[in-house]
């Protein structure tokens, strides 16, 4: 099949979003399909068989796309309409894969393309929108309604955890909804790692944190709780990750909380490394706020068979349990309860680190992965391929 995948962000960049968007197009193209995907003007070219790569005009004063809502990123959508308005034609493509908000385009002009629609439910769009712009919740109604209406047109959703799933079919119950959650990347990492040890106090256990540094994630959080465990814990943060803003603001929180002597912010790594870094923790902490998918992380944290600390919210109790990680409440005492308790508990991290070592390999494996996802795409009704030059 020749595939149109719509991807609304930087591609290539070492970030969750586009790291699972490079997943899919490798997974398809692997099976034997043709794959073009269109995406922003930023990124990093990549190349693999069945893959073109096209990409959206570069657009003035556009520099730096960032994560979350904002005009940079509604220009950039702009310009991905434009572009898909002019590939999407009859016959040209058996399926439109769309990622995100690109779900609503593609729906609008479905009549044009002919094409199988599949929706990437990589997050919930309504809740990510209205909980950073406060001034939007009196349209909840509004946007309800338009996703109830893309859903209702899609041949298939793709949910990438239960709790998206099960709010799409509530939306839509006769929707063909599949879950295809994201799969751990420490198998693909073999670059070398510098040793993290070298930043710890000597004999402290050592907490680690990987990725972004967005407040959704947490990370005042976790130094409020760090903080408040004590300065007698034997424990050093280390924190990997975040924009430059991002960090200076964080050294800043650490410095104000009296804790700059047992956090490091090393900032970004690359993800190849990741296998390595994460091999060397006692500690993989994740105390994220708010939010229903599950981080990418969660999956990479538990195939390495290191322990696992998360709140104890959505994005993370899909995954997690008590019989593979320390779940706390997002609260600061409970989270420096939680670090108190595995900082002195060796046994405890050991075995908690084996058993989420194998519900990574029973459930979020690369096998798992694909076997979900080319089933769900022989679910699809297909239209016959078109005849030789068609698609010219």
């Amino acid at each position: 099949m020749r595939i149109l995948l719509l991807a609304p962000q930087p591609f290539f960049a070492e970030r969750g979003t586009p790291i699972a968007v490079r997943l899919l197009a490798e997974t398809l193209c692997a099976a034997g399909h043709a794959v073009d995907l269109l995406t922003y003007h930023e990124g990093e070219e990549i190349a693999f068989p069945g893959l073109r790569l096209l990409r959206i005009p570069r657009l003035p004063l556009v520099r730096d796309v960032g994560i979350g809502f904002s005009w940079k990123k509604l220009a950039c959508d702009a310009a991905l309409v434009v572009s898909f308005l002019r590939l999407a034609r009859p016959g040209r493509y058996q399926v439109v894969h769309a990622g995100e908000e690109t779900v609503f385009p593609a729906a609008l002009f479905a009549r044009r393309h002919r094409a199988a629609l599949v929706y990437d439910m990589d997050s919930d769009l309504i809740d990510q929108l209205l909980g950073t712009h406060a001034f939007l919740r009196p349209l909840r109604g509004l946007f309800v309604a338009l996703e109830r209406w893309a859903l209702r047109r899609a041949d298939l959703t793709l949910a990438v955890c239960e709790r998206l799933a099960a709010k799409a079919r509530a939306l839509v119950p006769e929707a063909r909804v599949r879950v295809l959650e994201d799969i751990a990347l420490t198998d693909a990492c073999g670059g070398p790692a510098e040793d993290l040890r070298a930043h710890a106090r000597a004999g402290d256990a050592l907490a680690l944190y990987v990725g972004n540094l967005e407040r959704y994630q947490g990370i005042d959080l976790l130094l409020e709780a760090l903080a408040l465990a004590g300065a007698d814990l034997p424990l050093t943060l280390a924190v990997v990750g975040g924009a430059p803003a991002d960090l200076e603001r964080y050294r800043g929180r650490a410095a104000a909380l009296g804790i700059d002597g047992r956090v490091r912010f090393l900032g970004p790594r690359p993800v190849q490394a990741l296998g390595g870094l994460l091999a060397q923790a006692d500690i993989l902490v994740s105390p994220r706020v708010q939010g229903e998918n599950t981080p990418m992380k969660i999956y990479s944290y538990l195939a390495s068979g290191r322990c696992t600390l998360a709140t104890d919210i959505a994005s993370h109790t899909q995954a997690l349990d008590e019989s593979c990680a320390v779940l706390a409440p997002p609260e600061p005492a409970a989270l420096a309860a939680a670090l108190r308790r595995l900082a002195a508990d060796a046994a405890l991290r050991e075995s908690l680190g084996r058993a989420g070592a194998q519900r990574a390999r029973e459930r979020y494996s690369p096998e798992a992965y694909r076997a979900k996802l080319l089933a769900a795409y022989a679910e699809l009704s297909i239209p016959r391929p078109p005849a030789q030059g068609a698609a010219a």
